[in-house]
């Protein structure tokens, strides 16, 4: 008797309230995940980082036009070397934010032999493996210059193709434009030969 009563709550419990009750709470902990799936990316969209799209080739062949990248200011402090995205001053000459690497920091001093195409800071010639080309455009530089505290020297990658702090249009920029610090290629916009190189997603600092 006692098995025979087993196996009619167990046929119950199958076909009766108990199980529909336990899909029920299945689909509401599944709704559950993905509410909270979007909330967090929202905030981390929000607060922490936000995908910027690359215009033009000044950064190439670090970064190509159209690539899409992750960039975040969350406890950022600028130092040489980091790709920055940032909204110049002089927003009547620009209207979309830039992407140049930290040449400079406030305090060092940049000086730039544009017969050789070598960058100097502090009297050091740096080691640019990044770099597309030798600097050889001079805009309107004219060094030494010692960059104040609180701004920052920047340049494009693409040298000979990039208008940054060598030029008056856009000179030193403040700490206080940079939107973010570059991280991530998302996804590949196009290089100059119309190829989509999926192998460079990841890091920008090779």
């Amino acid at each position: 008797m006692d098995e025979e009563k087993t196996v009619t709550t167990r046929r119950k419990k199958k076909n009766g309230k108990p199980e529909k009750q336990s899909a029920k709470m299945e689909l509401f902990d599944w709704i559950q995940c993905v509410v909270s799936a979007l909330v967090t990316g929202i905030l981390l969209f929000v607060f922490v980082g936000r995908v910027v799209n690359v215009r033009g080739t000044s950064m190439y062949d670090t970064l190509n036009n159209n690539d899409k990248v992750i960039c975040s200011k969350l406890f950022y402090t600028p130092k040489q070397g980091d790709i920055v995205v940032f909204r110049p001053e002089n927003t009547g000459l620009f209207d979309y934010s830039l992407v140049k690497r930290i040449i400079a920091v406030g305090g060092q001093t940049v000086d730039i032999d544009f017969t050789q195409g070598i960058v100097y800071v502090d009297g050091q010639a740096l080691q640019e493996p990044y770099t597309y080309e030798p600097t050889w455009k001079q805009e309107d530089f004219s060094g030494p210059i010692t960059v104040p505290e609180g701004k920052l020297f920047v340049m494009g990658d693409n040298r000979n193709g990039s208008t940054d702090s060598r030029s008056s249009a856009v000179g030193l920029i403040d700490q206080r434009d940079i939107i973010g610090k570059v991280y991530w290629l998302i996804l590949p916009g196009a290089n100059m030969n119309g190829v989509k190189d999926t192998g460079r997603i990841g890091s920008v600092y090779r």
